[in-house]
Formats: C-alpha cells, sequence, structure tokens
C-alpha cells in the first residue's frame, strides 16, 4: 500500500505542459556534468522508473525511444529529482559511452562568450571518467603493447608496486618544489590509483560519492575528516 501511495502522490505532483511533455535534464553521476536535455512525457517517464534507463519521447518523430537502444550508449539511472513546481526533472544516471550523438560526452560542448561559439573542454571529474573507461576497457579487451594491459597482466601486485613507486615520486617532486615535475608525479599517481580502483571494478564516482559525504556535512570543517575516517582498531603488542 506505502508503494502505491508514493506512485500516486508522484502522479499528483507532476505537471506536463499542454503537449503532454516535461523537460528532463541529464546529468552524470559523480562529475555532476549536464549530459543532455530531453523531454519526457507520462509513459517515457514511466519506462525510466520502471527499466532503470533512460526512455524519452522525440518531439520530431512523436515516438518513444530508449537512449542507447542503437547506439548501445545506455544511461542508467542513479536517481530522478522533480523541481518545486513538479513541470522539470534532473535525471542522474551513469553514462556508457559518449552522451552526444556528435560523440562528444556531452551534448553541451559549445561555450558562449559574447556572439561567438568556443569549444568547451571537459572538467577535471569528466577526463578522470573517461581515462577510467579507457582503462576497463583494456581490462576487458586487452591490445597487445598496451601498458594499461601489461599491468593487469601481471596481477594486483604489479599494479599495487607502480602505487608506491609513483606516491614516492610525489613526495621527492614535492620536496623539490617544482611546480611542473609536481603536477607530471601526481599525474601518474592518479593516473595508477585509477588502474588499482579498476582491478577492483571500484568506479571514480564512488570516490566522488565519499568525498561529497564528508565535505557536504553541517560538521565545522575541522572535525568532518575525522569524523568520517573509520577507526581502526588497535593491536595489542604479542605477549
Amino acid at each position: 500500500m506505502a508503494k502505491k501511495k508514493e506512485a500516486d502522490d508522484l502522479w499528483k505532483s507532476v505537471r506536463f505542459d499542454a503537449a503532454g511533455l516535461m523537460p528532463a535534464v541529464v546529468q552524470e553521476r559523480g562529475s555532476g556534468r549536464v549530459l543532455m536535455l530531453a523531454y519526457m512525457n507520462r509513459e517515457s517517464l514511466e519506462r525510466t522508473l520502471k527499466t532503470g534507463f533512460t526512455h524519452f519521447f522525440s518531439r520530431s518523430r512523436r515516438t518513444l525511444w530508449k537512449k542507447g537502444e542503437t547506439s548501445g550508449h545506455t544511461q542508467r539511472v542513479v536517481s530522478v529529482r522533480l523541481d518545486c513546481d513538479g513541470d522539470a526533472l534532473v535525471v542522474e544516471v551513469e553514462q556508457t559511452g559518449p552522451a552526444c550523438h556528435t560523440g562528444a560526452p556531452t551534448c553541451f560542448f559549445r561555450r558562449v562568450e559574447g556572439e561567438r561559439l568556443a569549444p568547451d573542454p571537459d572538467g577535471g571529474g569528466a577526463v578522470l571518467d573517461r581515462v577510467y573507461r579507457v582503462i576497463q576497457d583494456r581490462k576487458a579487451h586487452p591490445v597487445e603493447g598496451s601498458y594499461v594491459a601489461s599491468l593487469f597482466a601481471g596481477g594486483v601486485d604489479r599494479i599495487l608496486k607502480k602505487v608506491a613507486e609513483e606516491a614516492g615520486e610525489v613526495l621527492l617532486a614535492c620536496k623539490n618544489g617544482e611546480r611542473d615535475q609536481i603536477v607530471w608525479e601526481t599525474a601518474d599517481l592518479w593516473f595508477h590509483t585509477l588502474v588499482a580502483l579498476g582491478h577492483h571494478d571500484i568506479p571514480p564516482a564512488a570516490i566522488y560519492d565519499e568525498l561529497a559525504r564528508r565535505f557536504t556535512s553541517r560538521a565545522p570543517a575541522s572535525r568532518k575528516v575525522a569524523a568520517a575516517k573509520p577507526k581502526r582498531a588497535r593491536r595489542r603488542p604479542a605477549r
């Protein structure tokens, strides 16, 4: 009965326009990047909620369509949010492949500068996500001569050895205080850390979520990390 009531409340709250449509902003989980804007009617929203993958209504073709049905670039739904007026949605997804039909990661890849349009580069989180997808692809489909594939072939010990090695390089670079060297070595450390995450099938979004959990609470800044960090049991000395 509770589920039925929740469903009833949803349909009482949504407000489709005169054409029976509602704009849906699709946002990437973790990076928060806006991927696309499309429209839903009641049936496409129902299918989205039922299947866990985005479905929209094409205003030009006048038909329902599933994102990635032909390209394979599907969007797995993480959450759906309705705005305060009930006439717009934000759909948080895990995107497979590029979101835009042009092959761009997002449909919003052009920035308006006065009356000109300029390319808008990916944000940092988006770059990490893209690198991680390549790493996972090399893991699933090893390519001869691929450095990443060779790391996976060497097993977790080889991957962790590289992480430790690069962490040491970052320490030395920071000690020397040379900016370019610090950036270079940190990029190496982040890359190999992504490989270690890939070994365990942990996406960068999981790290984004954990950082957000730690730093969006109302606790004072000095207490946030301490409160979020799990306590380790102390080992008693052997007797």
